[in-house]
């Protein structure tokens, strides 16, 4: 019922959409600096304040909750769905070609900018689908709220602000993934770690080792200097291990030192085996190296026994699980900085439904005291499981075989979205099976059609669940 309808609706709208999704993209709200009244810097809160027109201009009921978060509500009925989204975005960073990252263009059906596809795009396709359910005067029993936070990105302050005050609706579902349903994020257990020991000038030493730059990116590059080995040795060394792993080394002199760069390939932390881990090769290189023993040398060894090369499941560690539902475990070693007498790094894991205290952080603080490494924490974010036999469920894949003619499906992300704490709340779109919209990189892009897939999709949904 109301397919035909809505379908018309958003296609007659679609420049409309396109145009507020821009509006929204032209804003870099990456978090900066505090500033009185804009809790994560002057960018998220303009995001914030432009949304918020957007929603009052067609005629919603908006609220700010001290620019953490906004919200437009379709009526003032019982609340029964949240749509809970976020304007804020990750750095630009390098490498765009097709245009700047604050200047959205249109070009061979994709919209690119920064924000396109995580996650302004959808959350204007998610307003869109409220447009449609009330400007075509679908009734509807029960209210709809979209919710806009402004610091998914880096934590995800904002929604526990939001949810201080106000309560969880029956069902939430988040524009903030993939098509059909992903009803499954895996726990977390990442921690930082520290180590201090005697320093030792005794030859040949390494000086330094540096990685990584984010807890939650395998680094795809990796630092150190060494003193007393010849470059020959380094370079035959480093070529065997590049054999190995495909990570490349370069080598050069400096000040009396060999400077030893790893460059493999970075990722996501939840898929560390996608990259090439540019540390884990780096440590491998230099324990097969001649150096004198030292504390210093037996860590190095340690730690590469712990992260061995390309284990990205955790079985060095005793912690490897996998179950039906959620898949393997996976371990990212993420960062590190060494040098001649202390030591900081940083490790990523990702734990099915089966992972818990007792089975994953127990067993890593007690394989890390036994090398002299101290763990900051053992505390786990639980995984997150919302059943697929619910009807809330069977709604959302229905109104997904419906509108785009596949068959639906629920799957589970070694990631996070801002649904992992609600009881009953899944990632839900907005982007296609298959479709890498380059988020968090250069050059990132919605689908045009993807994002009016999304929006007809979602104003079904609205229509079904709240009538």
């Amino acid at each position: 019922m109301y397919k035909e309808k809505i379908e018309k609706y958003i296609e007659d709208h679609r420049q409309d959409m396109l145009d507020d999704i821009c509006l929204l993209c032209r804003i870099n709200s990456e978090r900066s600096a505090y500033q009185e009244g804009k809790p994560f810097g002057d960018g998220p809160s303009r995001a914030l304040a432009q949304a918020m027109a957007l929603a009052e201009k067609y005629g919603f009921s908006i609220n700010n909750y001290d620019n953490y978060v906004a919200t437009a509500d379709l009526n003032d009925k019982e609340r029964r769905l949240d749509i809970l989204a976020h304007l804020d975005v990750v750095p630009a960073g390098d490498g765009w070609t097709v245009t700047e990252p604050f200047e959205p263009v249109e070009r061979d059906g994709k919209l690119y900018g920064r924000g396109t596809s995580d996650d302004k795009g959808p959350a204007v396709a998610a307003l869109y689908a409220m447009r449609a359910v009330k400007e075509l005067g679908i009734p509807v029993s029960g209210n709809v709220r979209l919710i806009l936070g402004t610091d998914e990105e880096c934590g995800s302050s904002d929604i526990d602000h939001y949810y201080d005050v106000e309560p969880e609706a029956p069902m939430t579902v988040s524009p903030d993934g993939h098509f059909p349903v992903t009803n499954i994020e895996k726990g977390r257990f990442a921690q930082q770690f520290t180590a201090e020991f005697e320093a030792d000038t005794a030859l040949p030493r390494v000086h330094c080792i540096k990685a990584g730059t984010k807890i939650n990116v395998v680094p795809g590059r990796a630092f150190a200097s060494v003193e007393g080995l010849d470059d020959d040795l380094i370079r035959e060394t480093g070529a065997k291990v590049t054999e190995e792993t495909g990570v490349l080394f370069e080598i050069q002199g400096m000040n009396q030192t060999l400077e030893i760069n790893a460059v493999g390939e970075g990722t996501h932390a939840s898929t560390p085996e996608e990259g090439k881990n540019a540390l884990s090769a780096l440590l491998l290189l230099l324990s097969r190296l001649p150096l004198a023993d030292s504390p210093q040398s037996r860590l190095i060894r340690s730690l590469s026994e712990l992260f061995p090369w390309n284990d990205t499941e955790g079985g060095a560690l005793g912690i490897n699980m996998k179950d039906e539902i959620s898949g393997a475990l996976t371990m990212a070693f993420s960062m590190l900085e060494m040098d001649e007498s202390s030591m900081s790094g940083a490790f990523d894991s990702r734990t099915p439904i089966c992972g818990n205290k007792e089975n994953v952080a127990d067993p890593i603080c007690r394989k890390f005291a036994s090398c002299g490494i101290t763990l900051e924490g053992s505390e786990m974010t639980p995984p997150h499981y919302v059943k697929e036999d619910s009807e809330f469920i069977k709604t959302l894949l229905d109104a997904y075989e419906r509108y785009t003619g596949q068959k639906g499906y629920c799957s589970c992300t070694g990631g996070g979205t801002y649904v992992h704490s609600l009881k009953n709340g899944v990632a839900y779109g907005a982007s296609m099976p298959g479709t890498d919209n380059r988020m968090h990189g250069a050059d990132e892009f919605a689908v045009i059609d993807e994002l009016l897939m999304c929006a007809k999709i979602y104003a079904q949904v609205i229509a079904d669940l709240c009538r």
